[in-house]
């Protein structure tokens, strides 16, 4: 039996730090604390950890999880590149292009919230008109972000669909 996923509160803007524990790469650990991490952003697409995690046998040195994305995916910094992706579930050594680095990701988390609410319900004509003004929004913080069945693509194309309806708000015009 499947059960509705509680509604979380209103997005807001903030940066956090996590802890690193010992097996995090030290250049990681020191950037993510320097550099904070999105408190979160709308819905379930990304909720940070309470724990950093390193997952050592992905990639060239191994990906640093810092948020669950959906049930299953994970939302990590490379160790190897700097660059934030996506990982589908914690078994698979695939990932998808989030950002370019950590600032750019916390800007285009930060952009996306100040643009919310992108619609509201039952207003589906103006569902691709936020997603559009979403996809510029990211691609002027960082031009690597609409990537193809990245992070924010996929992001922007939830959005055109109408799953990201402000549930008691009307959008600014």
């Amino acid at each position: 039996m499947s059960q509705s996923l509680p509604q979380l509160p209103k997005p807001e803007f903030v940066l956090i730090t996590i802890e690193a524990p010992p097996e995090v790469p030290t250049r990681i650990a020191v950037d993510l604390r320097e550099t904070g991490i999105p408190g979160g952003l709308i819905g379930y697409e990304y909720r940070p950890l309470s724990k950093l995690v390193y997952f050592g046998t992905i990639g060239e040195r191994g990906l640093v999880a810092i948020a669950t994305s959906g049930l299953f995916g994970r939302i990590a910094v490379d160790v190897a590149s700097g660059r934030v992706v996506q990982i589908p579930n914690i078994e698979s050594s695939t990932t998808h292009h989030v950002n370019r680095d950590l600032d750019s990701f916390n800007r285009c988390i930060a952009a996306v919230i100040a643009r919310f609410p992108f619609y509201a319900e039952g207003d589906e004509e103006m569902c691709e008109e936020a997603a559009e003004e979403l996809r510029e929004l990211i691609s002027g913080v960082d031009g690597t972000a609409l990537a193809h069945e990245g992070f924010w693509e996929t992001f922007c194309d939830d959005v055109a669909i109408g799953d990201y309806a402000d549930w008691d708000a009307h959008p600014p015009r």
